[in-house]
């Protein structure tokens, strides 16, 4: 039997079981049948960042943001191309910490943009303050490959 992997749906928030054999960038929800895989990144909330943290087997990134935060608005392009080419290994997702203040406490979040990187519902890198793409791409493959 084919190995499969546990992916949220950015849509509804379910957990998706996508076989390995099979191209996840056509994989589409059982529940809601949106794409599991868009080429963006996502809007997490409150009520969708524990499912997608903990039940995603793919890692996580997180931009924490505010939208009054100048170099938060400048990492948004850098993101979007980001998710273009990291999915489906790497889900970008974005936490606006004004919505979502007890996540960001949790977190410790004290400045912004703030990139988390979670992997099995754990935090594994981080790193604070706007940067271009290159450098991000960068990071994220020193991250990755320190804890894989």
């Amino acid at each position: 039997m084919a190995k499969s992997w546990h992916i949220v749906c950015p849509a509804c928030a379910a957990v998706n079981r996508v076989p390995d054999d099979r191209p996840p960038e056509r994989a589409k929800c059982g529940r809601c049948r949106a794409q599991l895989f868009a080429g963006r990144p996502i809007e997490l909330d409150p009520a969708t960042f524990e499912v997608h943290i903990t039940r995603s087997e793919i890692p996580v990134l997180v931009d924490f943001w505010a939208p009054w935060c100048g170099p938060c608005r400048a990492m948004a392009p850098v993101l979007e191309q980001a998710a273009q080419r990291l999915e489906p290994t790497v889900r970008v997702a974005k936490v606006n910490i004004d919505a979502a203040e007890d996540i960001a406490a949790r977190f410790g979040i004290t400045a912004v943009p703030t990139l988390v990187l979670f992997a099995k519902g754990r935090e594994i890198a981080r790193r604070s303050g706007a940067m271009p793409l290159a450098a991000l791409l960068a990071w994220l493959k020193s991250a990755l490959e320190e804890h894989t």
